[in-house]
């Protein structure tokens, strides 16, 4: 995965972990200082990670330890091996874990001893069990009777336990046990991002606007498993938020946008500012409902009965760490957050065509972020232009990196999760499909993913290979993982 790492999003967090709000009651933006200025937006920044509104992951950490161990040395010096571990959290990894709460850090030396802290367990995200030394095979029993996800970090010469991790894995015990037997440290945070997404999911809430008046069973299977809530906004709502931004913030806005496109090329100034002043409007109503996704039904019941198309504004969403979905797809938005939760970046909901000619599939959207390497990272160059089919309103096509590996997924139910991998070959920029198209070299066979195919058209593409944080989270959350090009 990109060394850009969720430390880089996560550094204005550490000050206060309070909600930016955007906007102050009156509708004018708040004003920000110096030391950032997000780019592509004058709104100020998320300042938590995204997808918890302020709320830490609580994670429990556990050093597991014989005082007198033989191995790996009859000498060895528990309360130094463990303060080696606490100095690395407390330097290399802060930033990283900014956004984490320690809620209980033990040194655990016997079973017994782990048995009388186990309720101390019961509402953690997750369980870091770090394998100090020989003999730690009772704690772990312990700590695997709690059923929370629990990720085992054992470096090289902890003990000979891990004879036994691949078995207890298979068993029903080790259900929700991962095992990462390394001497890279920096593992120890990769460990935290499946409790992370878990976390999002739980916080997240969706704001779809549209007229159908139903709920879908998904939303509250969804909600059921996952805990992540979903609210319907009414039109109405939504023309009073928009009418609640002032012209000249939105204007404002659109100049800001207009100023960092390579080029504006069909929709005039007008549609442009109308597109802000929607993104505006999402911000103030996510803040409003302390909901982190915004998705409009575009498409269908909202089709041109909003003063502007979602495009830009859903950029704008994206571009802070929120999200923003095209078409009312709940499983897109719900896929966004897994991705937030794994690495801070967002997704692209994208609509695939192949070409097994090159190994390739084509991912194109109207809608494209600039942001793809979180609100930290650098924004790629992008250009205003209409939707294609309608040749209106007002996107961005962002240009994407050649050469990036990307993760493509969808949640399509519940309890699957479909996903491939690849590296991003070409970023077409031609008068043909959606304005925002990247062609990505698969992992595996195109041939295989187009004719494995199902659940529809969408799919949501991140920035990075996220195979092994997405088999974590399946595991800890009884999903099963599907890798459509094999």
């Amino acid at each position: 995965m990109s060394r850009i790492k969720r430390r880089d999003f996560l550094q204005l967090a550490v000050a206060g972990g309070a909600l930016c709000t955007g906007c102050n009651g009156s509708g004018n933006l708040f004003s920000f200082g110096p030391a950032f200025v997000a780019p592509a937006t004058g709104m100020a920044p998320c300042l938590v990670s995204p997808g918890c509104r302020g709320s830490k992951v609580k994670v429990a950490k556990i050093y597991m330890a014989n005082p007198k161990p033989m191995w790996p040395h009859p000498k060895l010096d528990v309360k130094a091996e463990v303060q080696k571990y606490e100095d690395y959290f407390a330097s290399a990894m802060k930033d990283e874990l900014a956004d984490v709460d320690f809620v209980c850090s033990e040194t655990v030396t016997s079973a017994q001893q782990m048995a009388g802290i186990k309720n101390k367990l019961n509402d953690v995200d997750g369980i870091l069990a770090i394998h100090a030394s020989w003999t730690m095979w009772p704690i772990l029993q312990q700590i695997l009777s709690v059923k929370r996800p629990t990720v085992l970090f054992a470096a090289p010469y902890s003990g000979h336990e891990w004879i036994r991790f691949g078995a207890t894995q298979k068993a029903e015990e080790g259900a929700l046990l991962e095992c990462m037997l390394t001497s890279d440290f920096n593992q120890l945070a990769a460990a935290i991002r499946p409790f992370r997404a878990i976390h999002h999911l739980r916080e997240a809430k969706i704001l779809d606007v549209n007229a159908r008046g139903k709920i879908h069973p998904y939303h509250n299977q969804i909600n059921k498993k996952y805990g992540t809530t979903y609210k319907i906004i009414t039109r109405d709502r939504m023309l009073k938020a928009y009418d609640a931004i002032s012209k000249d913030d939105a204007e404002a806005e659109a100049n800001r946008w207009m100023a960092r496109a390579i080029k504006v090329v069909e929709p005039n100034k007008d549609e442009i500012i109308r597109s802000c002043r929607m993104g505006l409007a999402f911000k103030r109503l996510l803040d409003e409902e302390k909901a982190t996704v915004m998705t409009v039904d575009c498409y269908g019941t909202m089709f041109q009965k909003l003063p502007a198309f979602p495009c830009i504004g859903f950029a704008m969403m994206n571009n802070l760490g929120l999200g923003g979905i095209c078409e009312s797809d709940i499983p897109s938005a719900v896929t966004h957050i897994i991705f937030q939760g794994l690495c801070g970046k967002p997704g692209f909901v994208n609509d695939p065509t192949m070409d097994v000619s090159n190994n390739s599939v084509i991912l194109a959207h109207c809608l494209g972020s600039p942001k793809m390497d979180g609100p930290q990272g650098k924004a790629a160059p992008y250009k205003i232009r209409t939707i294609m089919e309608r040749q209106q309103g007002a996107v961005i096509q962002a240009k994407m990196r050649i050469g990036q590996k990307v993760t493509t997924a969808e949640l399509v139910t519940p309890d699957k999760l479909l996903y491939s991998t690849g590296t991003i070959i070409d970023v077409p920029d031609i008068d043909r499909a959606c304005r925002t198209k990247i062609t990505v070299k698969v992992d595996g066979c195109a041939e295989k993913l187009w004719k494995n195919w199902s659940h529809g058209l969408h799919r949501t593409t991140c920035y990075g290979d996220l195979t092994k944080d997405l088999k974590r989270f399946s595991r800890y959350m009884g999903v099963n993982l599907i890798n459509e090009a094999v």
